[in-house]
């Protein structure tokens, strides 16, 4: 059974993030540590009480559609998302003016763990509605913020992002879909695939944000325009129930996440959806990159909470399982005493911790960028630019061995269904998939957060990890200072890459072919950083005796454990793929695609 993180979280907030001086930074007195805590409470009670239960019945149910067109999710999802929006889960991120509670992002993505963790599958709906929300405030008219955010926001109505075309996926250039103006509206045509959560039964109304092209659009990205589609449309009454000319075609039978529904939607087979345009025309690929950047840090917290979540039940598993005898030990002993074993176990324990502390730095640093001063606003926004493709290429990738690990720890009994050790496996799958590949994150990193200001913004970086890193080499704790001379180590080799990079600048096969590399060796190096500083507060609270809320000294112990493992375990992987960068992009180009 789930259960949720929340000393990891008090310690992470409290003493790696500094939560109250991050909240009197940006001005937001109302929200400190206490206030933090209680909210991660009552989340975890809700995470681990109604919803995690319903995750594994849900993968063998899966969701179905329905003769008639309609999709019947499977059983307590209705009734869960009811009491999350009863509960004021689905208003956290919202601005107040929509009844939202405006709460930071700090906060709010560390709730948002504990939904994914719980059932990745059920809790898509409210990610993808949470990135509606976030697109149409920053981009909808009065009229349409005031009509479609407040049901959302209640958790009355739910939002998709409608993008890709049988014959547009990552290229969105090709997209066919028609907005043809006809008075106060347009009437949309054509068809859309993989719209997670298209058609379901858990919501009133469904809010589609659709991609599409006006009749005068000039071709490719900059002739897509963006519109609200919804499912049901007003009567005379100006209740919403008189149904839209979208439809249901079919859901996608897929390798996991099977509570969730994908859609096949089909808009305008009796003349045309009604569809209200967001922003200017021609500028909806701007509109959802905005609202994809959102999703794409949520994608990357999936990584993160599939992760924590398929952990959980191999260590539950390893303490409850006797198989031989571990060296050492005695009859009886449960496997999580083969050497073998704690050494998964560890290190999967480690680079979870790590994925948390990354995860929290970025969702800081985009509360940074929301509330700075005009002159420190690019800083901050560059930062955040940098973290997000890193956030979501890393922790997804690192999340499919993490959860090949945890089967592996079941032996057996992991290839089995019935364990439900296998299901962390298969929903892991699609996040290195959706909301852009690790390819299409590595490219933004190498070409648009690298390249494009000559290193700047990554540079940067590496200068804050230096200057930490210089001032914990003189830390009173010894395995302290042995970690942060490891991690200058592994910064200048990222410098040396980063040269690497910048210097194939005119010839951008060869980066491009190192860009998947140099996004995990960045990824890596993130997490030592963040888990040296970790292991550093630890320290500090034992040499003061300082355990605050923490149930006991062994907690801080545990952090200083978990930082040395990573730092022998997982940082020694920097080395290698520097060599493949800087030695292997000749050699991988030299093959040429006849030969293969």
């Amino acid at each position: 059974m789930y259960k949720a993180p929340l000393e990891d979280y008090q310690f992470l907030l409290d003493r790696v993030i500094g939560f109250d001086l991050l909240m009197a930074d940006i001005g937001n007195d109302d929200v400190n540590q206490e206030l933090a805590d209680a909210v991660l409470e009552e989340a975890g009670k809700l995470a681990g009480n109604v919803i995690a239960p319903l995750n594994h019945s849900a993968d063998m149910a899966g969701a179905k559609r329905l003769e008639d067109g309609n999709v019947k999710t499977p059983d307590g999802f209705s009734d869960a998302y009811a009491a999350m929006g009863e509960g004021g889960w689905t208003a956290m991120e919202a601005d107040e003016r929509f009844g939202g509670q405006n709460l930071p992002m700090t906060l709010t993505t560390a709730v948002n763990e504990l939904w994914q963790s719980a059932n990745m599958a059920f809790a898509l709906c409210h990610l993808l509605t949470q990135g509606q929300i976030y697109a149409l405030q920053k981009s909808a008219s009065p009229e349409l913020q005031q009509t479609y955010i407040p049901p959302m926001v209640e958790g009355r109505w739910t939002g998709t992002m409608n993008l890709t075309e049988p014959q547009a996926g990552t290229d969105l250039a090709g997209i066919k879909s028609r907005a043809v103006p006809n008075g106060d509206h347009f009437l949309i045509t054509g068809q859309k695939i993989y719209i997670t959560y298209g058609e379901h039964d858990m919501a009133e109304n469904i809010v589609h944000l659709v991609l599409a092209r006006t009749p005068n659009a000039p071709e490719g990205m900059k002739g897509i325009s963006v519109f609200i589609v919804p499912k049901f449309l007003p009567d005379d009454a100006g209740d919403y129930t008189k149904p839209n000319d979208l439809r249901c075609l079919s859901i996608e039978k897929k390798l996991g996440i099977k509570g969730s529904p994908t859609a096949v939607m089909q808009y305008g087979e009796a003349g045309g959806a009604v569809g209200y345009l967001v922003g200017a025309e021609n500028h909806g690929i701007d509109i959802m990159f905005a609202m994809m950047n959102h999703a794409r840090i949520a994608v990357g917290l999936q990584g993160l909470a599939i992760s924590e979540r398929a952990y959980q039940q191999a260590r539950g598993y390893a303490k409850d399982r006797v198989q031989g005898v571990p060296l050492d030990g005695k009859k009886g002993d449960a496997i999580v005493n083969h050497p073998d074993v704690l050494r998964l176990l560890g290190g999967m324990k480690a680079e979870i911790e790590a994925m948390r502390a990354l995860m929290m730095v970025g969702a800081a640093a985009m509360d940074k960028a929301r509330h700075a001063d005009a002159d420190e606003k690019d800083t901050h926004e560059a930062r955040v630019g940098l973290l997000i493709p890193i956030i979501k290429g890393w922790m997804t990738e690192r999340s499919l061995d993490i959860t090949s690990d945890a089967v592996q720890i079941h032996g057996g009994m992991g290839f089995i269904e019935e364990t439900g050790a296998a299901q962390h496996y298969r929903d892991a799958r699609i996040l290195p998939i959706y909301e852009g590949t690790t390819a299409i994150q590595a490219n933004d990193l190498v070409f648009r957060k690298t390249i494009r200001d000559n290193g700047a913004a990554v540079n940067s970086l590496l200068d804050d990890i230096d200057n930490e890193m210089a001032t914990l080499a003189n830390h009173h704790n010894t395995e302290i200072v042995k970690a942060s001379k490891s991690i200058i180590e592994a910064n200048n080799t990222a410098r040396k890459v980063a040269a690497h990079i910048l210097g194939g600048a005119n010839t951008p096969r060869r980066p491009a072919a190192s860009g998947s590399n140099y996004l995990m060796l960045l990824g890596t190096l993130c997490g030592g950083w963040l888990m040296t500083r970790s292991g550093a507060a630890a320290a500090d609270a034992l040499a003061k005796g300082e355990t605050g809320a923490i149930s006991n000294d062994d907690f801080m112990k545990i952090k200083l454990t978990t930082m040395q493992i990573y730092i022998t375990h997982h940082l020694p992987k920097i080395s290698s793929l520097a060599c493949t960068i800087t030695d292997g992009d000749n050699s991988a180009l030299a093959m040429q695609p006849d030969w293969l």
